[in-house]
């Protein structure tokens, strides 16, 4: 096999594949890229059996043919030679020459013969818009679990229909539940699935790198989800397994509801919360008249405390957090101001941007936003 393509072209496209890549692995052919020639392309593909990404490069053809190589290394070497014409000639041995103005490389390859094959994307169901879908992906995916042993909850639920897409994720602390309506979306009729948290940092890198407007095409078959933008298609394995009933801990009724500013609440919640147990991240909301007071304290290095003037006239309360989560929230929301909903300090708390606070408002808008976060005992 031997082509030519240029430098900043390849280097893009690695990079997509860098995620995917196993890094530590017991099978050596998972830390390379399998390379093939295409028609006026050469075309990538990176798996780690439970994600794989296939993606293009326009190159000049000189002899068709296939090969793979270490991708960490490859990237490392490639985005390091200057923005010319590299060409790549590989030998029977495996072994591929690599060439560049003046600089003259040989890197070591594997048979493309041991390398796993990617499944096929079946018909499309649907396409989801780029921009919707990555907003979507930042209001939940920081609530999936990170324990291997709830493997169910190692993921965001997607529940496609006819005219709403709906992302929700929890990790039995707090639950983000984000929908966006969609017309035609579920034209082929509803469809329910769990998306890998590691396929959805996938679909991030791959919306930021697209060009503005572009589209997911998304299909799915027993094992698989496909997503397709352009020329390139990320391929992962669905989570198997039960979610929760999140509509069961989504709150019927809040008694009490604050309005806050989301920059002031965020930088007021990162300060005091520097004197909150490592461990724990534990703050206390207290309300009283006309004010919210956060509260930490570490009983042998110290307290903060500051007060942030808001409209409540009910009862004292005092509420424990994990301002960990609390600054989740606020980091993915993208308006100016939220609503921190609650009843007591046993029941859960809720936030929700400002515009989407009430039935009335969220009529005035195009997506819900609800975050639900367990209070702690402290």
């Amino acid at each position: 096999m031997e082509f030519t393509v240029k430098q900043s072209d390849l280097v893009k496209e690695l990079n997509l594949s860098q995620g995917v890549v196993e890094k530590k692995t017991t099978i050596p052919i998972l830390s390379n890229i399998l390379i093939e020639t295409g028609d006026g392309a050469i075309h990538l593909t990176a798996t780690d059996l439970e994600l794989g990404i296939r993606c293009s490069c326009p190159a000049r053809i000189t002899k068709a043919g296939s090969g793979t190589l270490p991708a960490r290394r490859l990237l490392d070497y490639i985005r390091l030679l200057p923005d010319q014409d590299v060409t790549f000639k590989f030998m029977d041995n495996q072994w591929a020459n690599i060439t560049c103005g003046r600089s003259k490389s040989r890197i070591a390859g594997m048979s493309r013969e041991s390398y796993p094959q990617l499944p096929t994307m079946p018909e499309p169901m649907g396409e989801i818009p780029a921009g919707i879908f990555s907003g979507m992906i930042a209001k939940t995916i920081f609530a999936i679990s990170n324990e291997e042993s709830r493997f169910t909850l190692n993921g965001a639920q997607m529940l496609i229909a006819s005219d709403k897409l709906t992302m929700v994720a929890t990790d039995g602390h707090r639950l983000s539940l984000a929908e966006y309506p969609v017309e035609g979306l579920g034209a082929q009729g509803a469809y329910k699935t769990l998306l890998p948290k590691k396929a959805m940092q996938e679909i991030l890198k791959l919306s930021a790198d697209a060009e503005a407007g572009s589209s997911f095409t998304f299909s799915g078959d027993d094992n698989h989800l496909f997503f397709a933008i352009g020329d390139r298609l990320l391929i992962s394995r669905k989570l198997t397994g039960n979610f929760p009933d999140f509509e069961k801990v989504l709150p019927k009724t809040q008694t009490h509801r604050v309005q806050l500013s989301k920059e002031e609440t965020k930088s007021t919640v990162q300060r005091v919360s520097q004197f909150s147990e490592e461990r724990s991240r534990a703050i206390r909301l207290q309300f009283a008249e006309g004010e919210m007071k956060v509260f930490s304290s570490m009983s042998d290095t110290g307290e903060s405390e500051e007060t942030i003037p808001v409209a409540y006239n009910g009862p004292a309360v005092d509420i424990g957090f994990n301002a960990q989560y609390i600054l989740d929230f606020l980091g993915a929301n993208a308006e100016n101001a939220c609503y921190f909903l609650f009843n007591d300090a046993q029941s859960a708390g809720e936030l929700r941007p400002a515009t989407t606070a009430t039935e009335e408002e969220s009529s005035a808008i195009n997506y819900t936003y609800r975050y639900v976060v367990m209070p702690m005992r402290i």
